[in-house]
This record gives C-alpha cells, structure tokens and sequence, in this order.
C-alpha cells in the first residue's frame, strides 16, 4: 500500500469513527438497531454541503449534527409514543429522509463543492496543508471522545446505559425511558450526521445515495474494535470503535489495491459484519471441536 494510500484511509477511518461511535450508541448503549443512519448521514452531508456553498462550513457542521439529532428524536419518538417497533421506526425515518434530503439539496442528486471553503481550508498557506486531512478530524474526534465519555459517566449517562441493558428495571425506579430513548437516538444521529458533514467536505462532494449502508459500516467498525480490542471498560471500549473504525477502513485500502472491484465494497462490508457477529459462535465451535479430538487422541493413545 503506497503512503498515499494509507494516509487517506486512516483520514477516513478517522471520520468514519465518529459515525461509528454514533452506532455504538444506539447499538451498544441502547440496545436498539437504529437503521435511520442511512438516511441521518446523508441528511448530515447535504446540508453540510449547502452551507459550504454559503461560505459557512464551520456552521455546516454544527447545523448537519442538529439535523442529525432532529431525525433521531423522530425515530425515538416513533418507537416510543406511536409503539412502532424500533427498526421499522428506523426504516421509515430512511426512507423519508431520502425525500427531505432531496429537499435540502435544491432537488438536485448531487452537488460538487469543488474550489469552495471547507473545514479543510483553514490550513490553506500553512505548512500544515497536507495534514489538514488528519488533523482536523482528529481534534474533532478527540473532542467527542472526551465529551461522550464524560457523559456516559454522569448519572443520566448511567440512566442511558442501563436502559439498553434492563429497561424494565429502570422504569420500575421510577425513570421515564423514553426520555432517554429520544435522547440517546439523538445523540447517536447527531455523531452520524456529523461524519457524514465531515466527509461531504473532505470528499467535496454529496450525494443522495452515500448514506446507503453507512450502518453496516458503522457495525462493522464497533463489532471489529471490540473483536479484536476488548470491551473491558467503557473507555476501552470506546477507543476499540475508533480503532476499529480505522481497522475497517485499512482492511477495505488493503482489499482494493488487490484488486477488488469498487462496486464489491458493500458485499465485503456485509461479509465482515456478519463474520465479525458470528466469531462468539466459532469460537465456540472450534473449542468444542478441539476437546473432541483431543479426547479421541487420549482413547487412542490408551488404547
């Protein structure tokens, strides 16, 4: 892999990582498969991108994590007042989304944002330029780790964690769940709109479809951090998503310089989460199957 290359992958697992933290979120946290990051990411890059063509980048990104919050809250409020079950709350926030994203880009499928100010721009003339990229994203994904952390740990964070695990218990001390299921959600596609503001400008572009199998990706970095990183705390747990974020991405670079055709990326994608999701039970199954010869081997070494 040429230095080009590894470059830009860890710029885009490092964006790619707070999308990722987002999932965990929702996936982890809550305990709920949220399928409205298809659609939030998107909603998060188009309006990134319309703002970019006003000259305010910086408040792209800031209005893509509200609008990202606003969807989930919709989803939230789906699942919890209307009692739609949460995916297919999720499903139908998607596919509305796909519509008002449309909206959002003036009807239009794509808008380039070559040759306009982004995010990127500020170390234009500096000797810092070619690391724009890396550090810029990294900065903003220091600063939601440290944040997200410290939330996790206050006592609504507790509250929102142990709603994922037992929700029936917290709402038996008297805690309104639903509450926090509109946070969380919220919280989760605010970060995942977010990324998607960040790679609209790193990529100067948008398009309608990019959100599609965003959660895929997302699920593929948390189960490959925890994989092959652990989960022994909540801190670890949340570098192990980040890492497995830039995992994923450096797996996909390594998979294409070989070879691989682009359009074949989201089958990979969706080989990796489901072997990924399955290890507990190979795992086990390569266990059992070792204890089974090794008392064949014991009877015969008797016999």
């Amino acid at each position: 892999m040429t230095q080009l290359a590894l470059q830009g992958s860890i710029e885009l697992g490092i964006i790619y990582a707070i999308m990722a933290l987002g999932v965990f979120v929702s996936f982890r946290t809550l305990n709920i498969p949220d399928l409205t990051v298809d659609g939030s990411f998107t909603l998060g890059a188009a309006i990134s991108a319309v703002l970019c063509l006003s000259g305010q980048p910086g408040l792209g990104l800031a209005a893509a994590f509200i609008g990202g919050c606003l969807a989930g809250c919709v989803t939230a409020l789906c699942h919890t007042k209307l009692k739609i079950q949460a995916l297919l709350a999720g499903i139908l926030v998607m596919l509305a989304l796909y519509s008002i994203n449309l909206k959002v880009m003036f009807n239009r499928a794509n808008i380039p944002l070559i040759n306009k100010e982004t995010i990127f721009s500020l170390f234009r003339g500096t000797p810092a330029e070619d690391y724009a990229g890396i550090l810029i994203p990294s900065i903003i994904l220091l600063l939601i780790l440290v944040l997200l952390f410290l939330f996790l740990n206050t006592r609504l964070g507790f509250v929102l964690r142990a709603t994922g695990d037992n929700a029936h218990m917290v709402r038996a001390i008297g805690v309104n769940t639903d509450t926090t299921i509109l946070l969380g959600l919220a919280l989760a596609n605010g970060l995942v709109a977010l990324s998607g503001a960040l790679i609209a400008q790193y990529q100067s572009f948008v398009d309608i479809s990019m959100g599609i199998g965003m959660v895929v990706i997302g699920l593929a970095s948390v189960i490959i951090g925890e994989v092959i990183f652990g989960v022994k705390s909540l801190f670890r747990r949340l570098i192990a998503v980040i890492l497995g974020a830039i995992v994923y991405r450096l797996v996909i670079a390594v998979a294409l310089e070989m070879g691989m055709p682009p359009t074949d990326l989201k089958l990979v994608s969706a080989l990796i989460v489901a072997l990924a999701l399955s290890m507990s039970v190979i795992k086990n199954r390569f266990l059992t199957l070792r204890k089974r010869f090794a008392k064949d081997g014991n009877r015969g070494g008797r016999g």
